[in-house]
């Protein structure tokens, strides 16, 4: 067998050039057994290529961030809304313990969160920068059920009511909202009176003391 000398092209060769696969002789491949040992090496150089193409790919689509963010629901906390940089305590024993024990007047607040009038006094709350401040210095508490304590009903069960008890463990009914019907309810818009009855459950309490 004779094997093509420099300069010369063996018959049925076909040259893989810039992606391309180009025949330069009409000969059959069968022709030359030179060129066809070239042959099987280069199919077998571009299956491997194909099969490095591929594995690339999958690597890259496994490694691949997902697009979908899952959203994670946020715990629910004691402030249940009304303020979640504020200390809240769990049950009204614990908050009468703490009014005492601390010297603290204490914040009773009676809602639903089906009630259209309790998340609106809520918000109006949670974004109100002077209770917000105000209440650090008293113990908090908000309930979405009845209390027990027959103490705090006062006029009526209406939500949403607010209702202050000192730390001598009496129910403040002297310090009311502006309304007959409901005497401690507010609205939205009585916002500033509840931050002025905060500021006078504090004085009352030092004058009392």
């Amino acid at each position: 067998m004779q094997i093509p000398g420099r300069g010369q092209v063996c018959p049925g060769l076909y040259i893989y050039n810039t992606g391309e696969l180009r025949q330069v002789s009409d000969s059959p491949a069968e022709a030359c057994p030179w060129h066809r040992r070239g042959a099987i090496i280069m199919e077998a150089v571009l299956k491997s290529v194909v099969l490095l193409i591929v594995a690339t790919s999958l690597s890259q689509a496994k490694d691949a961030p997902s697009s979908t963010k899952t959203e994670t629901a946020k715990p629910q906390t004691l402030s249940r809304g009304w303020g979640d940089n504020l200390d809240w305590v769990q049950t009204y024993e614990e908050a009468l313990f703490k009014a005492k024990s601390g010297n603290k007047p204490l914040m009773v607040i009676n809602h639903r969160e089906d009630c259209p009038h309790s998340q609106s006094l809520k918000k109006a709350f949670s974004e109100h920068k002077g209770i917000q401040k105000l209440a650090e210095q008293f113990i908090l508490l908000n309930v979405i059920y009845d209390p027990t304590d027959k103490n705090l009903i006062l006029d009526g069960q209406y939500v949403p009511k607010i209702v202050f008890v000192d730390p001598s463990l009496v129910v403040r009914a002297d310090i009311p909202g502006k309304y007959s019907n409901h005497r401690y309810t507010y609205e939205p818009e009585d916002i500033d009176l509840l931050y002025e009855n905060m500021k006078k459950a504090q004085i009352l309490l030092k004058t009392e003391l």
